[in-house]
């Protein structure tokens, strides 16, 4: 899945994403330290990763594995 950053924090190291179909999704630290990015600008397209409950627990650049 992908969305495009509508808010960082970077003292938070959280925000909110914005889905294609217009849903905010918060993703909470620990899921941008899973990314090991070192900071995200608004506007910028991430592949989100989520889990069973569907929570963030990764947020990656497309372009990375």
């Amino acid at each position: 899945m992908q969305g495009t950053v509508a808010t960082y924090d970077p003292s938070t190291r959280s925000g909110v994403l914005l889905l294609d179909d217009g849903t905010e999704l918060p993703f909470p630290a620990r899921a941008f330290d899973a990314s090991g990015l070192r900071l995200l600008r608004l506007g910028q397209r991430v592949r989100i990763e989520r889990d069973a409950a569907g929570e963030v627990v990764r947020v990656t650049l497309p372009t990375m594995a």
